[in-house]
């Protein structure tokens, strides 16, 4: 679990993924299309995949993908993510992180 914590403190915007799952990718084509460079980790294709999905669930995704963190801070799963696009609160958060300029 520390290690998941401290790999989405590294950058602006982490995604937990899998390269299969349609919601993952339309979450990250949310942040590409708003000009955000998140970091993503391919949970399915890197080889400790399994133990990083399963310390996603103990730390309360379940489903584990897709796994947004902005700032640092576990903001939710793909429900979550579009609910603060739809509130305008998604915007100010990346600003906040620095993942966006404008």
């Amino acid at each position: 679990m520390d290690y998941i914590l401290q790999l989405a403190s590294q950058n602006a915007v982490v995604i937990f993924s899998k390269s299969s799952c349609c919601m993952c990718h339309s979450i990250k084509r949310l942040f590409y299309e708003q000009g955000v460079s998140p970091m993503v980790y391919e949970l399915d294709e890197l080889v400790n995949g399994k133990e990083m999905e399963r310390a996603l669930v103990r730390l309360g995704c379940n489903p584990s993908v897709p796994a947004v963190f902005i700032g640092g801070k576990f903001v939710g799963l793909a429900n979550n993510v579009l609910t603060l696009q739809v509130d305008g609160s998604l915007k100010k958060m990346l600003k906040d992180a620095g993942a966006l300029w404008l």
